[in-house]
Parts: structure tokens; sequence; C-alpha cells
């Protein structure tokens, strides 16, 4: 076991994203996960029912008393859904004396199409989180279009969309682009040094619930497991690609895919 990751994010009752899919997904890639929870969800593969909320300050006590024992070699960031819990976060963040990287997921819409995050609170991750605490950004197009106020049709206007929000000041943001037309997907990670590409398929399959809580999670794995930005993207971008392809097909909706498809099988 190597990589000590804590994940702040939101539980998933279905198991399939969320909190769930993250410890899952470190596990399976060798690391330590560790978890601070912000809200609960009463969900399946049909939708988010409801969300019930945890409040700021015991958020904000989990990952005091996590870092202060376990440690962490990364942290990722899912789900706050509101803005106290934004606050908290980063108030926490500021006084910290040294901060570990930070892979921030900006959750906003769930894959049934229900809000996971209240209006001031995207605005709060924007002034407070995206700037000084993230060294990886994770937006999907419709995320990278609530962040920056732009229509995203092409891959030129992601690749627009990736400068603006590196100018919010990550130092890198990787353009997930999961939500375009057409059989091959390219994710862009925009940095300083540059723009790379990484093509992959389009698996033609409703079971895709959890994949950005899962990419993102990878990504904090490998960070935590001491590999560069890029190596630690291509790795959880082909990790996502074969649970996907693996998916078992579980819910009449939007399923899960089968993070354990690393694990040896067992008889």
């Amino acid at each position: 076991m190597q990589g000590r990751v804590l994940i702040i994010a939101g539980s998933d009752s279905g198991g399939g994203a969320g909190i769930q899919a993250d410890i899952k997904t470190v596990t399976a890639l060798g690391g330590y996960a560790a978890t601070a929870i912000t809200a609960l969800t009463a969900q399946n593969t049909l939708g988010v029912e409801e969300i019930e909320a945890v409040s700021a300050p015991f958020v904000a006590q989990q990952i005091d008393v996590v870092l202060r024992d376990i440690g962490a070699d990364a942290i990722k960031i899912g789900m706050l859904h509101r803005k106290e819990v934004v606050d908290a976060v980063a108030g926490l963040f500021d006084h910290l004396d040294k901060l570990p990287p930070v892979v921030l997921d900006p959750v906003m819409i769930a894959k049934g199409g229900a809000s996971l995050i209240a209006e001031e609170a995207s605005d709060a991750i924007k002034k407070r989180l995206i700037g000084p605490h993230t060294l990886v950004l994770t937006p999907n197009i419709p995320e990278a279009e609530q962040l920056t106020g732009m229509k995203i049709n092409n891959l030129t206007d992601m690749e627009k969309a990736g400068r603006l929000l590196l100018d919010m000041g990550p130092v890198a943001v990787l353009m997930k682009g999961g939500h375009s037309e057409g059989a091959e997907i390219v994710d862009l990670l925009v940095s300083p040094e540059g723009v790379q590409t990484f093509s992959h398929r389009r698996i033609e399959t409703p079971h895709t619930h959890g994949t950005g809580c899962t990419l993102s999670s990878a990504i904090a794995t490998g960070i935590a497991q001491g590999l560069s930005v890029p190596a630690a993207v291509a790795r959880a971008i082909r990790y996502v690609e074969n649970a996907i392809f693996e998916a078992p097909g579980i819910g009449a909706g939007h399923g899960p895919l089968n993070h354990g498809h690393t694990v040896g099988r067992f008889e």
C-alpha cells in the first residue's frame, strides 16, 4: 500500500459515485483512502432523490483529525454542496503549514441531471479553492461552462476554457471531453507548459455513473504515489476506461463502473 489520499466529498448511497467510488478507486490502485464526508445523498442509478447536509464545522473537523494523525500525500475534493462547506475547507487549508497536493473535481450536476451544488457554492469554489489550493482541476464540459461562463462546442473551445480556468490559479486543468460528440473522447491537460492531448475510444454504454469521481480519485492516487501530473492523468484515464468496459450492468439507469478490475479474482 502506497500513497495516502484524503477524500473530501459526498456519499452516494448507490455506491457508484462519491465517497464510495473514491475509496474503491484509491484501494484498487494500491493507495490508502481516508475521508471527510460533506453530504449524504439518497440515490441510485436512476437519480438523486434527497441530499442531507453535513455541518461545515464537522466537515472541517473530519479533515483536521485525519491530517493530524494519519496525514495525506494528496487530497481529492469532490462534492462540497454548500458555500459554508467550501469556506470551512478553504479556511482550514489557509491555516495549514503545508498543504498536500489537491485534485479538485468541481462536482456540480449528477449523471441524472440533479444539481449537487448551490449557486453561491460554485462562486465560492472559484474564489476560495480553484486558485491557491489546487494542483489539478478536473471539470467536464458542463462544469467548465458554468465556471467560465462560455459555451464549449469543440476542442478549440475546450482549450480556451482550460486556459481561462488556468488563469484562476490552478497548476493544471484537465478538460474532460466525455460530454462531447463522436466515437473518440479527447481530454486536454492544460498547463503553463502547454496542452497535452489524451485520446481514447468512446464505449457505448449507460453504465458510466461516477466516472468523474473515479478519474479524479485515480489522479490523486497517482500524485500521492509520486507520479507526475501527466503520468497520473494517463494512468487514471486507462483505469477508468477499463472500469467502464468491465462495468457490471447494475441498476436500471446509469450504472456503476467496475472499480475492482485491477484486483485479482479469488476462488
